[in-house]
């Protein structure tokens, strides 16, 4: 078996005319496009500044940063291209592009680096591309800008793909040294990152909105969470660029698994849904906020008893988050109250081992993770500065608590299981505390069934 390209899967079903006549016929008669980029995007010059913020860490060395392939999703069809974060924090470029494109910054003797972003050429009307490949063909994808387009909007220099050196071509990949420096670079977000973030929060708002809306069509069909997924992915599409990752449309005791994306669960009165919900602006940051609301639009007792607790961890975190602070010390002040009021509840057993924290057991995820181009930022980080870190104005990170009972676990009390509470909120750490970028979305009980009420009229 020998590799194939997509053009060569197509081979089987291809209808298209190879005589000369039309050819000469498909490439005439085009108007010249009027939408040509000549500014530079807003990113851009944020984007120099970090290529010379990482200029200064890695002098006399190459520094490669890929946008990506596309991605096959079936055959000779793909899944919508996103570009690596890295490369879009040093190029300024979100949405869709540019499959296949490679930013490449070469050390120079004076010291520095030339940036130059190679790219694969739209093919126009004048290239039998134009209708032949369904990559970068305009009749397939529409019209692309060229090379001088994109260097408008980025302001770097261009080339072609295939100017690429054959070496860079091998082998280009980041290194992970490069990984983890960007990585530790964007932990401190920029006058632009904080804006896209909260441009991100506030049409991921909406669509929790919208979400609460379409409950009474959510509780009449059989699938009811995919109504609510399709509800909030499709506002996703409509505000942003898409979903910043899989929305998690919990309802009952799906909501006590943690990553609950299957979504093909009933929305049942009486219930709780759980909704993990983030828009990915077309600059490429995404919002990551979850809200626990009763279904009905009222608790029950025993359902609020649990939202309490998880409010008030939620809180304790937000009570240490100001610069000086640990990052692990949101984790820690959350957890405190997690384990007090698991305790006082009788449900923690006594553990011979005092390191055995064994009320992780309903709550074994992080309380906080950093925010950004991905919904997990800064992964490639030093644990010494993500987890040990120092918090510092302009660090945007998630608060998002929970407390979890699975339907089957017998060492909780009966009424409390199939419960799954999280609240989660985008914080950003001010010069004197922290701001709940995702504070006009209702966190206290009262004030969400006042909030469902009015918007269910």
């Amino acid at each position: 078996m020998t590799d194939e390209t997509p053009k060569q899967k197509n081979e089987a079903r291809s209808t298209r005319p190879s005589s000369e006549e039309f050819k000469e016929f498909i490439a005439s008669g085009w108007a010249e496009p009027t939408d040509v980029a000549t500014t530079l995007v807003a990113a851009a010059p944020y984007a120099a500044e970090r290529r010379r913020r990482l200029s200064e860490k890695f002098p006399g060395q190459r520094i490669v940063a890929p946008a990506g392939e596309l991605k096959p999703r079936a055959n000779d069809t793909d899944y919508r291209f996103r570009p690596l974060s890295d490369f879009a924090y040093l190029t300024g470029l979100g949405a869709d592009f540019e499959p296949g494109a490679v930013l490449v910054m070469e050390p120079l003797g004076t010291g520095g680096h030339a940036s130059t972003l190679y790219l694969i050429p739209p093919a126009g009307a004048g290239d039998e591309g134009f209708y032949a490949d369904p990559r970068s063909g305009e009749f397939w994808i529409g019209r692309r800008p060229g090379l001088a387009e994109f260097a408008a909007m980025t302001g770097l220099e261009t080339a072609p793909l295939a100017d690429l050196p054959a070496g860079i071509r091998l082998h280009a990949q980041p290194l992970k040294a490069v990984q983890r420096a960007l990585s530790e670079m964007r932990m401190v977000k920029d006058e632009y990152e904080v804006q896209q973030l909260r441009d991100a929060v506030d049409a991921t708002i909406a669509g929790f909105e919208r979400v609460v809306r379409e409950l009474p069509r959510a509780i009449e069909h059989k699938r009811g969470e995919r109504v609510v997924e399709a509800s909030f992915d499709g506002h996703a599409r409509e505000e942003g660029n898409a979903v910043g990752y899989e929305t998690i449309a919990a309802s009952g005791p799906h909501a006590t698994t943690l990553h609950w994306i299957r979504n093909d669960g009933q929305v049942r009165r009486g219930d709780l849904l759980l909704l993990d919900a983030g828009v990915e602006v077309e600059s490429l940051y995404t919002a990551d906020i979850t809200r626990t609301f009763p279904i009905d639009g009222e608790f029950t007792a025993v359902q609020q008893k649990v939202y309490q607790v998880v409010l008030e961890a939620a809180d304790a975190g937000f009570a240490v988050a100001k610069p000086g602070a640990r990052f692990i010390d949101v984790h820690n002040a959350a957890m405190a109250v997690i384990e007090a009021r698991l305790n006082e509840w009788g449900i923690v057993p006594p553990a011979d081992d005092p390191d055995a924290r064994l009320y992780r057991r309903w709550m074994v995820h992080s309380t906080s993770h950093h925010l950004g181009l991905d919904v997990h930022d800064c992964a490639a980080a030093k644990r010494e500065l993500y987890m040990e870190g120092e918090l510092v104005p302009g660090m945007v990170f998630t608060i998002e608590p929970g407390l979890y009972f699975q339907p089957g676990d017998t060492l909780v009390p009966e009424e409390l299981r199939g419960i799954g509470v999280r609240i989660e909120d985008d914080v950003l750490v001010t010069s004197d505390g922290a701001e709940n970028l995702s504070a006009a979305l209702p966190r206290e009980p009262d004030a969400v069934v006042a909030w469902m009420a009015r918007l269910r009229g």
